[in-house]
């Protein structure tokens, strides 16, 4: 799988270089979700701009990395998703689960945000 990493002070930005998620893709995809949260990393930007197929498998790749992000506390952000993505994720009924957005610096803000959140209800316990 062709990507790359772009690691920021809380979150990064993993860049699919890839036109499709399939089953050749995706256990590398979810591998590479499973070490970077081995790694610590709670806030994953998961740029899909130059993707424009996700199979089933690739689908699964992705639910684990919002599960572990999730887990750890963060959240996984999708974002630049071509038409036809966009169609697969609304046919699949994973709009409404997966946090999207429409370009990078909405994900960037969309972390800014999710880290607020969590500090208030950290002061409030």
């Amino acid at each position: 799988m062709k990507y790359s990493i772009d690691k920021k002070d809380s979150y990064l930005i993993l860049t699919i270089k890839e036109e499709k998620i399939d089953s050749m893709i995706a256990p590398e995809l979810k591998s590479e979700l499973i070490k970077l949260n081995t790694n610590g990393e709670q806030y994953i930007v998961l740029d899909l701009s130059q993707v424009n197929y996700i199979d089933s498998s690739g689908l699964s790749s992705i639910l684990v990395g919002k599960r572990l992000c999730g887990n750890a506390g963060g959240k996984m952000i999708l974002s630049n998703i071509n038409p036809h993505v966009d169609k697969l994720l609304e046919i699949s009924q994973l709009k409404t689960i997966l946090d999207i957005v429409p370009n990078i610096d909405e994900a960037v803000q969309f972390v800014r945000l999710s880290e607020l959140e969590n500090e208030l209800k950290k002061e409030e316990k």
